[in-house]
């Protein structure tokens, strides 16, 4: 798929509803607008548009309007609890859709909502953006390119200050759930246990930090520190391995290098220590585009690819997921997004039984 800012050839541009004109729906529209390929035809939002989304477009009261438009693609910005609903019915009207992370408030829900669009052949999206961070994207690369050698750890920070967009979820389900999701994406293999703790110190029903660790299905053992009580905004993923450490800002889009070291020492208490020393330190000059647009563009992609495949009648496998096209994993399919949320949700059982929890 390509990675530009050209849309493949089609006859028209992808009519595109949003539904959902909070924090993140306004920066989808901005991005849906801008995205060649793609219009934004409609917009609801039974709450309202603060912040003037819809310019001259009719504000409409809820999905079941958005669909009387008549859609090629929707994007799903409502707050979690929602998601089962407009994304149901999306499916229902057979309209692609890509739904903001979480994929649903429950694993019974996301799994309902991935059944519905993979029943109907429908790509079906969740908006795990953080995969087409560049720093991340570089990452991986050089993690598949054997750049670290043997993966030893996954550890990732995300914390700042609280975001008054949030009510219906705790910090697991809004905040953990991108570092769940970029750890399994990044080391390439699946969680196969957790074990948490949660705080509650802002006086709200839900959990506003937490701590987890756990391990991979390939031996990988991970770390998560996530808060909404940090006055300074942090997102760091690191990942140790026999060559040395990748550490990648998210926020700034940058990725460093640091090497083992392999010059001898001639301190003692240096050189008798078994372990490592420190080596060169390298900081990637990376192309770096909005990862919202990257994340918008890969769902046109994949709707304009579904289209062209039933146009000419020659459907084939695709991989097993939500009935997303064999786009090499360009789109976080809705399968991948309920294997999230079983872990998101483990985390919150090991939290609240004090226990580790397999998964």
């Amino acid at each position: 798929m390509s990675e530009t800012a050209n849309a493949p050839t089609t006859t028209r541009n992808l009519r595109v509803g949003l539904i959902g004109l909070g924090s993140m729906g306004r920066h989808h529209a901005r991005v849906i607008r801008a995205t060649p390929g793609m219009e934004l035809v409609a917009v609801a939002d039974p709450g309202g548009d603060r912040f003037g989304v819809a310019g001259e477009l009719e504000l409409l009261p809820d999905v079941a309007a958005l669909i009387d438009v008549g859609l090629d693609a929707a994007m799903v910005a409502v707050p979690t609890v929602y998601h089962e609903e407009v994304a149901l019915a999306l499916a229902e009207a057979g309209v692609p859709t890509m739904v903001e992370k979480p994929i649903a408030h429950s694993v019974e829900a996301g799994r309902r909502v991935a059944d519905a669009f993979a029943s109907r052949g429908l790509v079906g999206a969740v908006g795990y953006v953080e995969r087409c961070n560049p720093a991340l994207r570089a990452l991986r690369e050089r993690l598949d390119a054997g750049e670290l050698g043997q993966v030893y750890q996954v550890l990732t920070r995300r914390q700042g200050p609280f975001p008054a967009r949030i009510s219906d979820v705790g910090v697991v389900k809004d905040l953990a759930t991108h570092d769940i999701d970029l750890t399994a994406w990044v080391a390439g293999s699946p969680y196969r246990s957790v074990s948490a703790q949660v705080a509650h110190r802002s006086g709200r029903v839900n959990e506003d930090m937490v701590v987890a660790s756990g391990v991979l299905a390939n031996g990988i053992i991970v770390s998560h520190v996530v808060n909404w009580l940090t006055p300074f905004k942090e997102r760091v993923t690191i990942v140790n391995g026999e060559k040395g450490a990748f550490v990648a800002d998210t926020l700034t889009g940058d990725l460093t290098f640091h090497a083992n070291g392999t010059v001898a020492s001639t301190w003692d208490q240096v050189a008798n220590f078994r372990g490592v020393s420190e080596g060169d330190v390298v900081r990637y000059a990376i192309a770096k585009r909005e990862p919202l647009a990257l994340e918008q563009e890969r769902f046109r992609d994949a709707v304009l690819e579904m289209r062209s495949m039933r146009n000419a009648h020659s459907l084939h496998s695709m991989s097993g997921d939500s009935g997303s096209p064999g786009a090499g994993g360009d789109i976080v399919s809705m399968e991948d997004g309920v294997a999230t949320l079983m872990v998101v949700e483990a985390v919150l059982a090991s939290a609240a039984q004090q226990r580790m929890v397999d998964l």
